[in-house]
Order: C-alpha cells, then structure tokens, then sequence
C-alpha cells in the first residue's frame, strides 16, 4: 500500500492499512509531494506510473532503467546550464550528445559533472567506467528498487528515507 500527499510543513506522516507508520518515505515532484510505503517498489512506483502491475522482474528492470535514462537527461540538462562556456568542445560534445549511447570518455575533469547510467559501465555493463573525481560523476543505478532510490537521493533528484523497524 501506498499513498501520496502535498508536502505541507509539519504535518504528519500517514499510517497504514495495520494503523502503523509506512516504512519509507520520499520527497519528490521538485519537493511538491511526499509519499509513503511499505516497501521501495511502493516508492518507485510513484515515479514509474504502472510499475507495480508490471508481471515480471524483467519489465521491472526495464522500467527503472527507463526512468534512470529519463532522469539522466533531465539532471545534465540542469547541471549543464550556465556552465557550459567553461567546458572544452571536446567536454560539451559529451554533455550535449544524445543519449541513445551511454557517454564513454576515459576521463572526466570538466567543471560540468557528467551524469552516468550505471547499468551501463563496468561491472554491471561493458563500458570502462571514466576515471577522474568522484564529485564529477552522478552516477544513477536501476539494479534493483532501492538501490535506484538510494542513487537518486544522492543525485538530489529525490529525498527518500526508512524507518527503523526495530
């Protein structure tokens, strides 16, 4: 069960159906909305509409990757504005290319942080993945439902937390 609210200050969190607060929380909607589960997959499917009547694990895997792929273009579209003229030709090429092929480049130091699919690059994919500062690279992982959350979280894309069951 899940449910989503505007994220009004101070208000409360909702409890569910056994009278209980929900286990996970996340802020997103560029903070306009907070929702509630019992479980990760409750939260991804608040952002992936259908994704919880999806039959199979593999449609899953496909639907947060889709998602990571969405977000990815939309977070370096943001973190490329107004930056853009401190970049190389060679690091805008990369920032500005389409993203039907994961961006490869051995090496990242540019003033833009290059946003990156981990499904895509070593281990998990085939690509190397580029060397350089770790703070130059925003990396988003789909491997499974928490680990997506997490890795958006880090991002700034959403706030997600979990309550301690104990």
């Amino acid at each position: 069960m899940t449910v989503i609210v505007r994220n009004v200050p101070d208000a409360g969190p909702p409890v569910n159906a056994e009278g209980r607060p929900y286990r996970y929380e996340m802020i997103h909607a560029d903070g306009a909305l907070r929702g509630y589960a019992d479980d990760p997959a409750g939260l991804v499917g608040m952002l992936v509409p259908g994704y919880l009547a999806l039959p199979a694990d593999g449609d899953r895997a496909r639907a947060r990757l889709g998602l990571a792929l969405d977000v990815q273009v939309r977070l370096q579209a943001r973190l490329a504005a107004g930056r853009l003229g401190a970049c190389g030709e060679a690091e805008r090429a990369v920032l500005l290319g389409p993203r039907h092929e994961p961006p490869s480049p051995a090496h990242w130091t540019a003033p833009v942080p290059l946003v990156l699919v981990a499904s895509f690059y070593a281990p998990a994919g085939a690509l190397p993945r580029p060397s350089g500062p770790e703070e130059l690279q925003v990396w988003l992982d789909p491997a499974d439902d928490w680990t997506l959350l997490t890795s958006l979280h880090t991002a700034g894309v959403i706030t997600v937390g979990a309550r301690d069951t104990a």
